[in-house]
């Protein structure tokens, strides 16, 4: 999964962009932050799990 993927399905679970700065996209849900890197590759596996499994994505 690549960070733009990232985003998208962050957005579609209620995420929104609070900004970007660089490549990275600060996602912002109530009163939690997470930062997701928007490069031109996919995401490491480690690095995506955690977030799916931090986030409680689907």
């Amino acid at each position: 999964m690549t960070g733009k993927e990232m985003v998208k399905l962050m957005k579609r679970n209620a995420w929104e962009v609070k900004r970007i700065k660089g490549s990275h996209y600060i996602m912002k849900k109530d009163n939690e932050i997470e930062v997701v890197p928007v490069h031109n590759k996919d995401l490491k596996a480690g690095l995506e799990n955690a977030i799916i499994k931090r986030l409680e994505l689907k």
